[in-house]
């Protein structure tokens, strides 16, 4: 798999991403936010960081860049596209994902591990580890809280599309949510950081699998659906 790491003015988890993919057996590639196509990619991550200096929204300015279009092309061509943070943020703004991201209900910027549970794992992203198995991953943000109407949430839970929740919601989340999945089952957003944890001598390697899995994407989403 070749994956297309979408670098914004502000992007600043550019390189881990790349390091994730190529990590888990991947290769990657940094594309600008100025590119117009993505079709050379089998797969998208967009990285965190502070798009745009995330002026007016967070990921607001991101959802009108020219990569924008080239992003939901290949998401309607089923190709993988991660989110993570500022990138899951993006993915709501330009309508791949539901709901919106506000500012935590703190309104201060958190930053530390979070022990989070996987409640879905019966996707193409998420397969590789066990329903309810609790996984840590950091969370560096301001604007974590997701929110959405009572129909969108009805919509979520009926389709099992809730995939990460916390267990110590850190940012007033709604439900606790973490991590959702588009209903294609090709689309993830979260707001913590598998690409932050990889290595073992860092504290722990939770995230890996999940890159693993898109590196396996087309054995794997066959396997899933």
């Amino acid at each position: 798999m070749k994956f297309a790491v979408v670098k914004f003015p502000g992007s600043n988890c550019d390189r881990d991403m790349l390091n994730a993919a190529i990590k888990a057996g991947g290769e990657a590639e940094y594309v600008d936010y100025r590119e117009t196509s993505l079709e050379a990619y089998d797969g998208v991550l967009i990285p965190g960081g502070f798009s745009f200096g995330d002026y007016l929204r967070s990921g607001a300015m991101a959802s009108v860049a020219p990569i924008t279009r080239a992003i939901k092309e290949a998401a309607a061509a089923g190709k993988p596209v991660l989110g993570v943070c500022n990138g899951f943020q993006i993915l709501t703004e330009i309508g791949l994902l539901p709901g919106a991201l506000i500012f935590n209900d703190t309104h201060t910027f958190i930053s530390r591990n979070e022990v989070l549970t996987i409640t879905n794992n019966e996707t193409a992203f998420t397969s590789g580890y066990e329903k309810g198995e609790a996984v840590t991953f950091p969370v560096a943000h301001g604007e974590g809280h997701y929110y959405c109407d009572d129909e969108t949430y009805d919509t979520l839970v009926e389709n099992d599309r809730i995939v990460l929740t916390y267990n110590d919601n850190p940012n007033g989340s709604r439900a606790d949510i973490a991590g959702i999945v588009n209903e294609a089952g090709n689309v993830f957003g979260l707001m913590p950081h598998p690409e932050r944890a990889l290595e073992t001598l860092l504290g722990n390697d939770d995230g890996l699998r999940l890159f693993e899995k898109m590196n396996a994407w087309e054995a794997n989403h066959d396997h899933i659906h």
